[in-house]
């Protein structure tokens, strides 16, 4: 459910109440929203479970999220760090990292996101700083349909390589190539890796319990992959 809304700027206290009160599942839309704004509401709702703010030059998204697409992302996500586990590539996991530059007036939270290629250029740093560091080098998006703004000019916008986004039914892997995002067969940080192999271990959780699933997936990984070259 969403709810759309059109007015003059508002002021962190009292928007940050209104926040406060979106239901599971449901997102709020807001319009004319300052970046100052923007920001106050990501100090005030830093400690609210579960919520994700999505800005794009004045237009707010506040949104959470149900309970499977959380467990969808956490499951991808263990996918994702098996990979790196099985072929002894370090990785930098940050989750749901607040992803913003002002001088862009964007901003917006991944369901997860990874340091990969560049994780040696981030992984001993305390905070990220968009305008100076790489973006995340894999974005992993559930559901993007259920969202009322397209992550994906955001995520171009900020140069982001990959990104997996899965709707419930079916796992894409798309990658940047110029200012849009075009779908591969094989992923950008994994190349020996195709989304229909991740599916069938999707698909395969409705008969496997987590633990075995990703028992299963490491044994795959371990006969079927091959490592890329050093980073």
């Amino acid at each position: 459910m969403r709810a759309t809304l059109k007015q003059e700027p508002v002021v962190a206290p009292s928007l940050g109440k209104r926040s406060r009160s979106v239901s599971v599942g449901e997102s709020l839309l807001l319009s004319n929203i300052s970046w100052l704004t923007y920001e106050s509401l990501l100090e005030d709702l830093s400690e609210q479970a579960g919520m994700r703010l999505t800005y794009d030059q004045g237009l707010l998204e506040i949104m959470t999220p149900l309970a499977p697409h959380e467990g969808d992302k956490k499951l991808i996500g263990r996918f994702v760090e098996t990979l790196t586990e099985e072929l002894n590539i370090e990785i930098r996991s940050l989750g749901s990292l607040t992803c913003k530059r002002e001088d862009l007036a964007r901003g917006f939270e991944p369901d997860e996101c990874y340091y990969i290629q560049n994780e040696s250029l981030v992984w001993n740093k305390k905070q990220i700083d968009l305008s100076q560091d790489p973006p995340p080098d894999l974005i992993v998006e559930i559901d993007p349909t259920s969202q009322s703004m397209n992550k994906f000019d955001l995520y171009a916008d900020f140069r982001v390589p990959e990104v997996w986004r899965y709707d419930g039914d079916r796992l894409q892997f798309d990658q940047l190539e110029g200012k849009e995002y075009k779908q591969s067969e094989h992923s950008l940080a994994f190349p020996f890796l195709q989304a229909t192999e991740i599916m069938g271990f999707l698909e395969l959780r409705k008969t496997t319990k987590e633990t075995a699933l990703i028992r299963e997936f490491r044994q795959w990984v371990s006969t079927h992959a091959k490592s890329p070259p050093n980073r």
